[in-house]
């Protein structure tokens, strides 16, 4: 048997039995780790940036987004009585495995949310298992979340979730401090159901899974105190539906992308909060089938140890991608999935008959997160092209999760192993630029950003006399990249393609005639490079181990090219085609460019009008020179 060939992967998830044995198939693996007063659990000794301590803490409060649900819903489960168990001891400070008192911008704070869910759905099933001190001393711990400082970003919807918490069971709480929160979070609303994680944040799946979520969990349990905030939260969500199902292909799964990615199936999430909150922009068929989809996708991927316990990565055990908060107990956020367990088994979410998705637009613009996303027919296959943010952040490979041209459901993308060379850096779906000595710079915020005519451009500065402004026209298989750099030093560039896996199935390696193309393909599928335009000789990369999101080993087609102080153009032609071991890419049915009156001009597919002019140097060698003199 494969080591992840575990019962779960065999689970048909169909029905509301199947998900809870998925839960039990997920969650009875964690009994032996257990503490001894059952208030923490302990899966490992990989480091985060918080305590072993609170690490457990954070195991003990993330199967509560499954088991609060299951209880809720009529489901039992021995982590039941561990969470009983846990409860009396984890907020006694006289006890050995009190969770500790919490400070400004603390990890606990973060882990007190599914708390406030489980105040909120069950309340009399946990004042059934305390008594009145007992239930006193964990109001007192929680409560420290109400003057604590957080982060001002998704964070604060943790205030919100554990004063709803209070107010449901009719435990002491602070409206107005969480109206204030509520009001805080206001700042953070872009358009058309989208969210910035942040003033000035990214848009990822911090909006399904944490805005969302928390906001129809709120619209659902509130909607008697707070109406009208309950309908603005649903009707957002409902607007937030008509992007996000676009980030998923049809066999359930989700796009790479971003960051905290190692909770996978989280991804879900917000369709399930959708079916919990009774909001229905698709039909219930349509929701639940994205739900039970994904789930499905997830548990054939090797992401679990042999014992049955999650792993740090995301489709295999890694710990290179991580974040820097990210301990053993970490992944268990995926659990806030199970929503849907809460609902009664009459309920239209789980009388429906599961439906696929419906027939979506090829290309669309998510104006809120730079993106234009894209797909086949068949949604085989979801590409999301990227302009790129106006600022960074610390969070752990920003440039790999943020700023690559595409993101892709078969090709996922790679995060560098280490700072030398093109094969540590792995730089798929980027241009990364050096000045010789193997040390490369990639795009990690940009000075200005637009999407005009679905062309997608993005002017950025690696070093302050260096500027390159990079076009992307979007396409399936093939898509068009533009770089225009200015420099003051000389500088080596690559531009790399699409990351194939090279363990499935034997690799067909091609390169054209006159190196300017190359190509890699085996049973997973075909990626491809072509230099268009530029002194750009095509090579195959091959990274190190582990780079990848979705494959340990890989190899990238990249083109390279030396580019003198002056002006340069570099323009690739890039392939990506997911297949069955007879998926193929044939040059001739490439994007053309052709150099005229001064400007490259970008065909694609078989119009006669050119769908991206780019302006070039006035002076330069030909139209294969690498390097040119400022225009």
């Amino acid at each position: 048997m494969k080591r992840w060939d575990l019962p779960i992967a065999r689970n048909p998830l169909r029905t509301k039995d199947d998900m809870r044995l998925a839960f039990a198939q997920l969650v009875d693996p964690l009994q032996p780790y257990y503490s001894a007063g059952s208030a923490r659990l302990c899966l490992g000794h990989t480091g985060t940036s918080y305590s072993a301590d609170v690490a457990g803490l954070e195991g003990f409060s993330r199967v509560l987004w499954g088991l609060v649900p299951l209880i809720a819903g009529g489901g039992e489960s021995f982590a039941w009585e561990r969470f009983a168990q846990g409860l009396r001891h984890g907020p006694d400070p006289a006890h050995p495995e009190y969770w500790g008192d919490a400070a400004d911008y603390d990890q606990r704070l973060v882990e007190m949310a599914a708390f406030g869910l489980a105040l909120a759905l069950i309340p009399e099933r946990i004042k059934a298992e305390l008594t009145g001190g007992e239930l006193e001393r964990l109001h007192k711990w929680l409560d420290q979340i109400t003057d604590r400082a957080l982060w001002d970003c998704n964070w604060l919807f943790f205030r919100v979730m554990v004063q709803m918490g209070f107010k449901k069971a009719g435990l002491p709480h602070d409206r107005r401090k969480m109206e204030r929160t509520l009001d805080e979070l206001e700042r953070f609303y872009l358009e058309d159901g989208w969210y910035a994680d942040g003033a000035g944040g990214h848009s990822d799946y911090y909006v399904p899974f944490a805005f969302h979520y928390y906001g129809l969990l709120y619209a659902k349990l509130m909607e008697d105190d707070d109406p009208g905030r309950s309908r603005l939260y649903k009707d957002r969500a409902a607007a937030f539906a008509k992007s996000f199902i676009h980030w998923f292909a049809a066999d359930g799964q989700g796009l790479p992308y971003g960051r905290s990615l190692t909770y996978r199936f989280s991804q879900s999430a917000f369709w399930s909060a959708l079916a919990y909150a009774g909001v229905e922009p698709y039909p219930m068929g349509v929701i639940k089938g994205l739900i039970l989809r994904n789930l499905r996708w997830w548990f054939a991927q090797p992401i679990f140890q042999p014992d049955g316990t999650l792993t740090i990565g995301y489709a295999y055990p890694n710990l290179v991608m991580a974040e820097n908060y990210n301990s053993p107990c970490s992944p268990y956020w995926a659990l806030k999935s199970f929503l849907p367990l809460a609902l009664p088994d009459d309920h239209p979410f789980w009388t429906a008959e599961e439906t696929e998705l419906p027939q979506l637009e090829r290309c669309v613009e998510q104006k809120a997160a730079h993106l234009v996303v894209c797909r086949p027919a068949d949604s085989s296959h979801v590409l999301a092209f990227n302009t790129g943010h106006l600022s960074t952040n610390e969070h752990t490979h920003t440039s790999a999760k943020y700023e690559k041209f595409v993101y892709s459901t078969a090709f996922g993308f790679s995060v560098p192993r280490a700072e030398w060379g093109l094969a540590q850096g792995a730089f798929d779906s980027m241009l990364a630029l050096s000045e010789g000595d193997h040390l490369y710079r990639v795009k990690r915020k940009c000075e200005e950003t637009r999407i005009d005519g679905g062309v997608l451009y993005a002017r950025w500065k690696p070093w302050a006399d260096v500027e390159v402004e990079t076009w992307l026209v979007p396409g399936i298989p093939w898509h068009v990249r533009v770089h225009r750099i200015s420099t003051a030093r000389r500088l080596d560039a690559a531009d790399g393609g699409f990351a194939l896996g090279i363990d499935a199935g034997r690799l067909d390696l091609r390169r054209g005639e006159d190196v300017r193309s190359a190509f890699a393909s085996n049973a997973l599928g075909t990626s491809g490079i072509a230099c268009l335009y530029g002194d750009g000789r095509a090579d195959l990369v091959y990274p190190n181990a582990n780079t990848n999101l979705l494959h340990p080993r890989t190899v990238i087609p990249s083109v390279r090219a030396s580019v003198a102080p002056g002006i340069a153009v570099i323009a690739t032609a890039v392939c990506g085609m997911p297949g069955n071991g007879t998926s193929s890419a044939r040059l001739e049915d490439a994007p053309r460019a052709v150099e005229r009156d001064g400007e490259l001009l970008v065909y694609a597919g078989d119009g006669d009008e050119p769908v991206l002019r780019v302006r070039l140097p006035q002076e330069h060698p030909d139209t294969r020179s690498g390097s040119s003199q400022p225009s």
